[in-house]
């Protein structure tokens, strides 16, 4: 056959970083982005890029450490090359504080982020609600250039990118081979998945160049986390509601919580209020489906629904996108699809 032909649907961090994949891995496919939201509008340019895993309750656990591992390496070695300013990766090292000692001491990923062990009497009197607390070493991405980044490589492996509204799949059966659908939250709609909710996430980007080192509270609601520029202040996780508007009491909420965790935020300035829909279901969607009306069929591989984890796993999911999409591919070429095709 031809060239396949592979359509990637969305364009925040997982449905860029799958189509990448899906061209490195399979250099004989076309692969074109759809997307009718691009960087600085998508979900993914409020996350705060911090890899620090969200566990998915229905997704086996080996599994989300493999993905976790495949994006800190990944993203481990751009942050060593040269390109890691333009790409907005860098270390970050930085502390995970609990008003009472976790069931799990070690978390699944303790041994992928760098140097992680139990905090010091010492290092705790910095948080005097605290009494137990983590120090590691993890990788942050800033969003907006990552995305950015990601943007150029694709146009450099020769991938499409073109702004465009698909309000159905099967709309594209006639341009192409296999669909890719990584359109986040915009899944329940364009394809009625019950299963995906919204859990809005409010933040704050602020200029406080002096905070270094991340905090993030053991319950994952309030956290600190400084960028190349900007410093995140969250946060809020607030399931279904839809609401994009920034809410004024929930910026003081979040600000005073944070001032609490490190009162020289209070000197903060440039205070801006970003306001995102995390895609959330029990498990992230990582598989193959084929599409049929009257006889004729579209192979196509979900990769959504990675709530507020996104970053911490978008290459090792685009990876396992990429095997499916190749699978796809394979069982168009088999015999009995040749004539068809």
């Amino acid at each position: 056959m031809a060239a396949p032909k592979v359509a990637v649907v969305g364009a925040g961090v997982i449905g860029l970083s799958t189509a990448l994949c899906i061209a490195e891995s399979c250099p004989s496919c076309s692969v074109t982005v759809l997307s009718d939201q691009f960087s600085p509008k998508t979900t993914s340019d409020v996350a705060a890029g911090m890899l620090i895993p969200h566990t998915y309750p229905g997704t086996p656990i080996h599994l989300q450490k493999q993905w976790f591992k495949e994006t800190f390496t990944y993203l481990f070695a751009i942050s060593n090359s040269a390109e890691a300013s333009e790409a907005g990766i860098h270390l970050v090292s930085g502390w995970q504080v609990f008003k009472n000692t976790p069931k799990e001491e070690l978390p699944f990923w303790s041994d992928i982020v760098l140097g992680f062990r139990p905090m010091s009497k010492a290092e705790l009197q910095k948080f005097p609600q605290h009494r137990f607390g983590q120090a590691f070493t993890t990788l942050k991405c800033d969003c907006l250039p990552y995305l950015l980044w990601l943007e150029k490589r694709l146009k450099a492996t020769g991938v499409q990118i073109y702004s465009r509204k698909v309000a159905d799949l099967w709309e594209l059966h006639s341009e192409y081979n296999v669909v890719v659908n990584c359109t986040g939250i915009g899944a329940r709609q364009l394809v009625g998945d019950e299963k995906l909710f919204p859990i809005r996430g409010q933040v704050l980007k602020v200029h406080a160049p002096w905070v270094k080192n991340f905090i993030r509270d053991g319950d994952g609601l309030t956290y600190i986390y400084p960028g190349i520029h900007r410093v995140t202040l969250g946060g809020t996780r607030e399931k279904g509601n839809w609401s994009l508007s920034p809410n004024p009491g929930t910026t003081k909420d979040i600000f005073d919580r944070c001032c609490s965790l490190e009162p020289s935020l209070r000197g903060a300035q440039d205070i801006k209020v970003k306001v995102g829909l995390r895609p959330s279901r029990q498990s992230v969607r990582l598989e193959r489906e084929v599409l049929s009306q009257g006889g004729v069929k579209l192979p196509v591989v979900h990769n959504y629904g990675h709530g507020a984890g996104g970053f911490s796993v978008h290459r090792g999911t685009a990876k396992e996108a990429a095997r499916l999409v190749r699978e796809c591919i394979a069982a168009l070429q088999g015999p009995s699809s040749r004539a068809k095709l």
